[in-house]
């Protein structure tokens, strides 16, 4: 005889903690409602009977938090559909006539249905009357309210990443952090910086990626007046432009030998030695690293010193990429969203006052949503929300045109005689487990007009332009490289920046389009020389 599932009830707060060990319990998570300031909501199942869904019933909240309330749209019947326990650990789902609609992977449940736990461990979109979507998964015991960090999301991986921030975020030691592209690793940096002892201190962001190679030595330890050709003044150097604070270097894997060998020394000794100076000088820095690369085939190839990854590593913290955090993606969305809804002044949209009201996120574009594979993570997806938001202003409901509606499946997918837009099965089926993220190209494989095309569309925005290209960042710094007519910020001249300065009334948008550089890389061009800008 099966052993009991579960029946849906309010967590009990503060009684048990998850971790490696705990078991994993289903869960329904609200990817999409009318409000979608309910996104992320959720009720969890536990040890009990069978449990009915309706619009009154159970009620739902954000882990941590004490106040519920159950889906109240009112496209939900009050005539309930059921959860029950199904074989080895599985949920049976059960409609009647009359009921609400609920569809599961493109096909409406009529009578009962049986999800198995290698299903519900991939997690299951459950469509109800065309308008609200839920996810069904599962999750670890809640642990109660815990600070966020600065980090969107509840899913067992992201708390997992919170705890090991507070683990480690009081001790002085080098932190490692890796994960894919995309994923929040300067995230994790600022939350070690901010709730640390050196949160008084100056945070500093280096990309080593972005730094010539030629010159990253002196940009990061310093160097004297003469010490090389162009050196016509002393530079601190980022090293010490963090003294007393945290220095966050990411694609630490891109570091050049020589950068390396004085890494290895600052972390062994607290020293530094700026190139042209005779005496080290010392420094006072909490080191924070980070990479997607595989540091240990580096070392097997020669390409990274083994004695420098274990330095690095004095403590490492592992982040999940987004298709591993599913249920995290409504509340992500609704994040992103209400940043860009904001500025333009439409923030109503997520808390609208009529409960009738047409889905601003429809049930259909919610699917495609959970159905990417997300290559580029957290920052595609905050770069998918503003397309889709500044696409559809002033409309009531938001909608994937053209390349977006491709790049998510939209287009590709269409609908068969009599079936509903809920109903219209998502290419990368979102009841299956994701796919892995796409292959990496090389950048051999990348033309100069693609490239250029790339970071046009990404208003030039070198890692939208990577994610895009399928490429690491790094690749396209090498690509710039390659084609002399293409140049970095770093390649202008003063005069020309300051030339563009005054023509374009120091808008920072302006002088983007016309120079066709990085911002970020810019923006520190302008802030060396002085310069104020304007943005919006």
């Amino acid at each position: 005889m099966a052993e009991p599932l579960a029946s849906i009830t309010t967590v009990n707060v503060g009684n048990r903690s998850g971790g490696a060990d705990a078991p994993r319990i289903p869960a329904l998570t609200i990817i999409s409602h009318t409000a979608m300031s309910r996104a992320g909501e959720r009720v969890v199942l536990s040890l009990g009977e069978e449990i009915a869904i309706s619009r009154l019933s159970p009620e739902l909240k954000r882990p941590g938090v004490a106040t519920a309330r159950p889906l109240e749209d009112p496209s939900i019947s009050r005539k309930p559909f059921t959860l029950a326990p199904g074989r080895a650990g599985g949920v049976v789902i059960r409609t009647g006539e009359g009921g609400t609609s609920v569809v599961v992977s493109g096909q409406q449940v009529r009578g009962e249905r049986e999800l198995g736990p290698e299903v519900l461990a991939a997690g299951v979109p459950l469509v109800l009357s065309e308008r609200v979507v839920l996810l069904l998964h599962l999750v670890e015991p809640d642990g109660g309210a815990e600070d966020s960090l600065g980090m969107v999301g509840e899913s067992a991986g992201i708390r997992q990443v919170r705890q090991q921030l507070r683990n480690v975020v009081d001790l002085d030691v080098p932190v490692l952090v890796r994960g894919e592209t995309g994923t929040g690793k300067e995230k994790v940096a600022q939350a070690l910086h901010e709730r640390g002892p050196r949160a008084k201190g100056p945070f500093v962001s280096v990309n080593l990626g972005a730094l010539s190679r030629e010159l990253a030595a002196a940009e990061l330890f310093g160097a004297r007046r003469g010490a090389f050709t162009g050196a016509d003044r002393d530079r601190e150097g980022y090293f010490r432009a963090a003294q007393g604070g945290t220095l966050f270097l990411d694609e630490v894997g891109e570091a050049p030998p020589e950068v390396q060998v004085m890494l290895l020394r600052v972390l062994e000794t607290g020293e530094l030695q700026p190139v042209g100076s005779p005496a080290p000088i010392k420094v006072d820095v909490r080191l924070v690293t980070a990479t997607d690369a595989d540091l240990e085939a580096k070392i097997q190839t020669g390409q990274f010193r083994a004695p420098l990854l274990h330095r690095l590593a004095g403590y490492e913290i592992q982040l999940p990429p987004l298709r591993e955090r599913r249920e995290d993606i409504g509340l992500l969305f609704t994040h992103f969203a209400r940043e860009e809804l904001e500025a333009l002044g439409e923030a109503w949209r997520l808390s609208p006052d009529d409960p009738k009201a047409e889905p601003w996120l429809p049930a259909e574009l919610a699917l495609a949503l959970l159905g990417f594979s997300w290559p580029g993570n957290i920052r595609q997806l905050r770069n998918v929300t503003r397309q889709l938001i500044i696409g559809n202003r002033g409309r009531p409901s938001l909608r994937a045109d053209g390349r977006l509606a491709r790049e998510l499946g939209l287009i590709a997918t269409t609908a068969a005689p009599g079936q509903t837009p809920a109903q219209r099965p998502v290419p990368t089926t979102p009841i299956a487990p994701l796919p892995t993220p796409t292959p990496r190209r090389k950048p051999a494989d990348v033309s100069k007009e693609e490239l250029v095309a790339a970071m046009r569309a990404c208003e030039w925005d070198l890692q939208g332009a990577a994610d895009r290209l399928g490429l690491p960042r790094s690749s396209v710094y090498l690509l710039i490289e390659k084609f002399p007519d293409l140049r970095t910020a770093g390649d202008l001249t003063p005069e020309e920046i300051a030339r563009c300065h005054q023509e374009c009334g120091g808008s920072l948008d302006e002088m983007v389009k016309r120079l066709e550089v990085s911002r970020r890389a810019l923006r520190r061009r302008l802030k060396e020389l002085g310069l104020d800008v304007s943005e919006p």
